[in-house]
């Protein structure tokens, strides 16, 4: 689960969930519905894998999140649907997604770039929760 949260001059996003790897899926989805407005529109056409060394959980997510701005910066992809795996040596994702499409993808958000402002990642009772502030 992922929510979007109010910022002065930009935008947070605060994920819950019950495991580590499904906290970063959730964030994926999170991130991008940010950037497209019905993220239902974004098809799995294509799929790209991710590796990403580190046992730091906070720096690893901000790295995540990171590594999708780029794509979407780089290569126009949008992505809605990520299997993550996380181990002490690091991340290992497939994200599933297409090409923006501008006739059928509606742009909302402009991200510039993720922030350790408000950064955390946290174990709770429940499982999991993230926040992170993205520069809009």
């Amino acid at each position: 689960m992922f929510e979007v949260l109010p910022h002065t001059a930009d935008v947070g996003l605060r994920v819950t969930a019950d495991t580590l790897g499904a906290l970063f899926e959730d964030a994926g989805r999170g991130f991008f519905s940010l950037i497209v407005e019905q993220l239902s529109e974004v098809h799995p056409r294509e799929q790209k894998q991710f590796e990403l060394s580190g046992h730091d959980v906070e720096y690893l997510f901000f790295d995540w999140l990171n590594e999708l701005l780029f794509a979407f910066e780089r290569e126009q992809l949008l992505f809605s649907e990520f299997r993550v795996s996380i181990d002490s040596g690091g991340l290992r994702a497939t994200a599933r997604g297409e090409q923006l499409d501008h006739t059928r993808h509606h742009l909302t958000h402009e991200i510039k770039a993720i922030t350790y402002h408000g950064l955390k990642v946290v174990r709770t009772p429940n499982g999991w929760l993230a926040e992170v502030i993205v520069d809009i």
